[in-house]
């Protein structure tokens, strides 16, 4: 198609900027995929995760300083006796201070000799409680976190396949399983330590994937209905190059929020801000070239997203 031509096609479309043919690198992104889903999946039979103490058991220790407490230096003091696996946090207040250990540290005197340890930061200290949790606990939230993600997945799809059409709820629930295979692999491979907040990171990169998913479904939907003479694949490149800038900013702005946790949120909620960065980025991508693009391999057409005209015949043979 000449230029002219293409200029004259496509007037009046509202395009911010030049027509992107995304579907044409389409292969390039499945090939891509599938080598890294693949090297994810990989990682996880061969390496397998580093459970933190939420899935693993260990102690619980409720401690209550004085004054607001240095989280850094609580961390440093117990790395300096020993303790280098500890997840330190507040609770309510700067005052209130949480202090997990490995089950390896499960020892009746454990408390006292925490307390003896934080004297040097706080003469006037005190443990309320020293809670032991079992591995067992474990297991349970383990198998509760899976649950759930899988639960998420089916109804999305359910939701996705009602409210669009089946192919993009295919291509939709793809994409979804790209981006937390992706992440997964990615947390197994550099060994981070797995929380419960990495759970709700992955909850939330399921949402936050799926509404990128959707915005570019409801915009090939509308086109579909309002652009006659051109084909699918033209229409899902105009209804993507539509909606890029919309993307594009959309995740730059959380982003930044999202390097902000990452950098000044503290250890406590390190995993979560890695475990939202790496979804982020790949459920951006995974909107153009996996949901959108299967759906279009899987054979999405102009026809699927007509709205079927019922006769007064065909009404009353309904009842």
């Amino acid at each position: 198609m000449s230029l002219l031509k293409q200029k004259h096609e496509y007037q009046g479309i509202g395009l911010p900027f030049s027509l992107i043919r995304f579907m044409n690198y389409r292969k390039f992104g499945y090939l891509f995929s599938l080598l890294l889903t693949g090297f994810c999946i990989f990682c996880m039979f061969t390496k397998g995760f580093n459970w933190g103490l939420d899935f693993t058991g260990g102690v619980v220790i409720d401690t209550h300083f004085s004054q607001p407490a240095n989280l850094d230096q609580v961390r440093s003091t117990l790395s300096n006796n020993g303790i280098a696996s500890a997840l330190v946090q507040t609770t309510g207040s700067t005052s209130d201070v949480i202090i997990r250990l490995p089950a390896t540290a499960s020892d009746a005197k454990i408390g006292t000799e925490i307390k003896d340890m934080m004297t040097a930061l706080d003469t006037n200290i005190e443990v309320k409680s020293v809670e032991f949790v079992g591995p067992n606990v474990g297991e349970e939230l383990t198998q509760g976190a899976i649950y759930a993600t899988l639960a998420t997945l089916i109804l999305l799809l359910g939701y996705v396949g009602m409210r669009f059409e089946w192919r993009l709820g295919v291509g939709g629930i793809l994409a979804l399983a790209h981006d937390v295979i992706v992440t997964l692999g990615i947390f197994s491979f550099l060994q981070i330590e797995i929380d419960l907040t990495f759970v709700a990171a992955i909850l939330t990169v399921v949402g936050y994937s799926l509404n990128d998913s959707i915005v570019v479904f409801d915009r090939v939907r509308e086109n579909f209905r309002k652009i006659r003479r051109m084909s699918s694949q033209e229409v899902i490149d105009i209804s993507l190059t539509q909606t890029l800038s919309r993307t594009l900013m959309t995740s730059l702005t959380t982003l930044f929020v999202v390097f902000a946790l990452l950098f000044f949120g503290g250890a406590s909620i390190y995993s979560f801000s890695l475990a939202l960065l790496i979804g982020i980025g790949f459920g951006t991508y995974s909107s153009i070239f996996v949901a959108i693009a299967i759906a279009f391999d899987l054979g999405l057409n102009r026809e699927h997203m007509q709205i079927k005209v019922v006769t007064r015949e065909e009404f009353e043979e309904g009842f």
